[in-house]
């Protein structure tokens, strides 16, 4: 039995080490970030905090921190590869530390339950020294929105 590929998921693989100033999403082309590693169930990219992203005082806004977060959750699901589009229901954000303008970000979201209307996912910005600058929980759920 041959294996499926699922495009998305290859689409974004060939996308590692990429700004991603050509995302489908316009919050993830104005983040603009770079995909460091993309599997099934985990993606991870890095972000510059940018003077449009911080608050201020300097440090990473909370609104930028949770798009981050959730535009990333978000691909995650989204390269699954099914079949109707998802949406988020809600987005539990925990902010923990700082980062300022100029630090480089490490983004990352993981599935932790894929049932077939709602998606788990916990997420996290982490920055040089490995603190974590923010956490997510996120449930999405099936729209009627086929995305083929």
């Amino acid at each position: 039995m041959a294996m499926q590929t699922n495009p998305r998921l290859a689409y974004f693989q060939s996308q590692i080490g990429q700004p991603m100033a050509q995302s489908i999403s316009g919050v993830g082309r104005w983040l603009c970030g770079t995909l460091r590693v993309v599997e099934p169930d985990r993606m991870v990219a890095e972000y510059v905090v940018r003077d449009d992203m911080a608050n201020p005082v300097g440090v990473l806004h909370g609104g930028a921190a949770s798009a981050i977060l959730d535009d990333l959750c978000g691909m995650l699901v989204f390269a699954l590869g099914r079949e109707y589009g998802y949406t988020s229901v809600n987005l539990n954000v925990d902010f923990l530390n700082p980062a300022r303008v100029g630090d480089t970000i490490t983004a990352e979201a993981r599935i932790m339950r894929a049932g077939r209307n709602i998606i788990h996912v916990e997420g996290k910005i982490t920055g040089s020294t490995d603190k974590i600058i923010a956490k997510c929980s996120t449930n999405l759920i099936q729209t009627g929105l086929k995305i083929g």
